[in-house]
């Protein structure tokens, strides 16, 4: 018999339909989601899929977020996969070029490149019921998918106030996650909208550097020292040449991580002995009783993200800087009025308001079983079965959604414990006979009750604060109740009895990659 001719996996071309190409699995992102699917697919025997990245490069947020002062406040052994230690760490507390390094280092060693798809975002995922597939549609041409594992992260896209009159600001306007490098702040009038955790990393950057800094301030953040060292080359060198050694560093952060989840998650009256230390860290970095009393929260630390930072206050409390406690409300021309009424001039402003989270954009662009988009699923908040699936969007495996986040400890761990799943997931249909699976509505309802139900009691509900973690209804859709040890024993495996299964009823030509 004469073998199948192999085709192609570049995408089709509006003008040549016929032509799609098909494939196991479609990831969306570059980040360490799409990676850490990738390396786990091909780890998995599926060598069939493509990783659908609309910029340039991988890396996701830590491509994006290459502003001044950019770096992680995990530690940097924890920050990595589990199955790629990196004992060249040059810091404990990496910084965002390092992480981005590794990321491409992560695509190299692991045979990544011929999957990745560069400058091919992904404008509308269709279920096609007639077929059991997704119908993957890109800025680039389209593929069709058995299943597509959606790892655009919730940290991609900036998010910007409505302010009446920025479209007439004369000077320059940015995001944090957008920084405009070509800009010379040298001398300006800058003023940060924002302190959160890029705007608390970007002030110390370029205070020194400008002329007048604003920073205009809604909340204060807690704030705790930053214990950030550079990692000495004999450590680098146990590390590499004794393996065991990264472990034995890994394991201990993990456990002390962990060993915090309590206070966290089931009895936030014992995060007063970590708030009296942030206390003592903003009476040590300001001496001025009255800007002091500015920068004091009102709420419970961990309520929203604690802040690691020892140049954070230093840098407010400079002669050329000036703390606003109020939102920015109107600009007219180059004056910023914040909603008090207080005035500032301005020749730039950076925007560190954070991103889409609870309202994740990529939802607007998936359409289910019944023809409807996954944000008209969510518009009552999201939810998903182990923070992975979603009924009524079969073979739609999220990675980092809802509720998965965390407040304490290291994404990447989450990330791992839902490719477990995903990768069970595949195995399992495969083992069954199937096509697709989706959740059960009640499976889905029960877990998420459930999940609220254990939320109640968690700092982020009862610390009396307003964070990002809450949507428009005041519910957190974001952060996980638990441990990250629990999470994983949660998506160790699939649970059949969760789910529906479908089969394919007419037969797909299958692409073979060229």
């Amino acid at each position: 018999m004469a073998s199948s001719p192999k085709r192609s996996t570049q995408p089709s071309t509006p003008d040549d339909p016929l032509a799609t190409p098909h494939v196991r699995v479609a990831v969306i992102g570059s980040g360490f989601g799409g990676l850490g699917a990738g390396v786990r697919l091909r780890r998995a025997g599926i060598t069939d899929f493509v990783i659908l990245e609309r910029a340039g490069s991988v890396g996701g947020t830590w491509r994006d977020n290459s502003y001044p002062g950019c770096a992680c406040d995990v530690p940097s052994h924890l920050y990595s996969f589990s199955f790629a230690p990196n004992p060249e760490w040059p810091r404990s507390f990496s910084r965002q070029p390092d992480i981005r390094a590794y990321l491409e280092k992560v695509a190299d060693v692991f045979g990544l490149r011929p999957h990745l798809r560069f400058h091919t975002e992904v404008t509308e995922l269709r279920w096609e019921r007639e077929h059991t597939r997704w119908r993957v549609t890109t800025r680039a041409g389209s593929w069709t998918a058995d299943a597509v594992v959606s790892a655009s992260g919730p940290l991609a896209d900036p998010k910007l106030p409505q302010v009446p009159g920025l479209a007439e600001f004369p000077g320059r306007v940015f995001h944090s996650s957008r920084w405009d490098h070509d800009y010379d702040l040298t001398g300006k009038r800058v003023a940060v909208i924002g302190t959160g955790a890029s705007a608390a990393q970007i002030i110390p950057e370029i205070q020194p550097a400008v002329g007048e800094l604003t920073v205009f301030q809604r909340t204060p953040a807690w704030v705790l020292p930053r214990a950030d060292r550079e990692i000495t080359a004999l450590e680098k060198w146990l590390h590499g040449r004794i393996p065991a050694t990264g472990l034995l560093r890994r394991a201990s952060v993990f456990a002390m991580r962990e060993l915090q989840v309590g206070a966290f998650v089931r009895q936030p009256e014992m995060l007063r002995l970590v708030q009296r230390m942030a206390v003592r860290n903003l009476e040590r970095g300001i001496a001025d009783p009255e800007l002091r009393a500015r920068l004091t929260p009102d709420y419970r630390i961990g309520c929203k993200r604690i802040l690691l930072s020892n140049t954070y206050y230093p840098a407010l409390a400079a002669p050329n800087a000036r703390l606003v406690t109020s939102g920015l409300a109107e600009v007219r021309g180059s004056t910023l009025v914040a909603a008090d009424g207080t005035e500032a001039e301005a020749d730039a402003i950076v925007f560190g308001t954070g991103f889409h989270v609870t309202d994740l954009p990529i939802a607007e662009r998936v359409f289910g079983t019944e023809g409807h988009s996954l944000a008209e699923e969510w518009k009552g908040g999201m939810e998903a079965l182990r923070g992975s699936t979603v009924h009524g969007f079969p073979n739609l495996f999220f990675v980092i959604g809802p509720n998965t986040g965390l407040g304490n400890s290291s994404m990447i761990l989450m990330i791992e414990s839902q490719l477990n799943y995903v990768i069970d997931a595949l195995r399992t249909l495969d083992a069954v006979g199937a096509t697709a699976m989706q959740p059960t509505a009640r499976a889905q309802r029960h877990w998420n009750l459930e999940v609220q139900h254990r939320m109640r009691r968690t700092v982020w509900n009862t610390g009396g604060c307003r964070s990002w973690y809450l949507d428009s209804q005041g519910r957190n859709t974001i952060t996980w109740p638990g441990s990250t040890s629990a999470f994983r024993r949660a998506t160790r495996r699939v649970d059949l009895a969760e789910y529906e299964l479908l089969k394919r009823t007419a037969p797909v030509a299958r692409e073979v990659a060229a």
